[in-house]
């Protein structure tokens, strides 16, 4: 399971409705259940497809403070490797079988790319509303450890006692946006290395 963070004011229900629109067609099936703060979009493909195996994916999106938490769960794998696996042992017996599976080559290589393609649409919506894996403006402020204040981010000292604030700056991680402390070295939630 994947989880990203996107922080600034961006509504669940547009990421659904984006998603939606852009699987909602072709071999996919697009189905959306929860409530405007807590949605499922269940992306799968349509049952008696014409070519390729069957695959289903979910994304879980909620509504978090200052933004969203997106997580993808496990892609089904099963009905990919065996339309993999059956076009493997026919290329093996007559390679000219090749041919005649293209289709259903080209649709399984689709749908082991769901989980990226789900991520650029996740990330789009994100970028057409202003919002992002950097912090919010709340959680920019920096609190001064001695006397805490409020301080602007990137203040270099306290505005009401004076003390440095270099080491209590606030930061996400660049690849999934959790909020981080500047003194850990390892992501703790997509465990990426800072």
């Amino acid at each position: 399971m994947t989880t990203r963070i996107y922080h600034g004011d961006l509504d669940p229900r547009l990421i659904a409705r984006n998603l939606m629109a852009s699987f909602d067609r072709g071999n996919y099936i697009v189905q959306q259940i929860g409530n405007e703060q807590d949605l499922a979009v269940q992306i799968a493909t349509r049952p008696h497809q014409r070519s390729g195996g069957r695959t289903a994916m979910t994304a879980t999106i909620s509504k978090v403070a200052d933004g969203i938490s997106i997580t993808l769960g496990q892609q089904n794998w099963f009905g990919l490797a065996a339309s993999l696996g059956y076009t493997a042992i026919g290329a093996v017996r007559n390679p000219l079988s090749l041919l005649n599976r293209l289709d259903d080559i080209a649709q399984d290589v689709e749908s082991i790319m769901l989980e990226d393609k789900i991520w650029e649409v996740v990330d789009q919506t994100a970028r057409q509303f202003g919002t992002g894996q950097a912090l919010s403006e709340r959680l920019s402020r920096t609190i001064c450890p001695f006397c805490n204040t409020a301080n602007p981010i990137a203040s270099a000292r306290c505005l009401a006692c004076g003390a440095p604030l270099g080491d209590v700056q606030p930061m996400t991680c660049p690849t999934c946006g959790f909020v981080v402390d500047k003194k850990e070295v390892i992501c703790p939630n997509c465990k990426t290395r800072l």
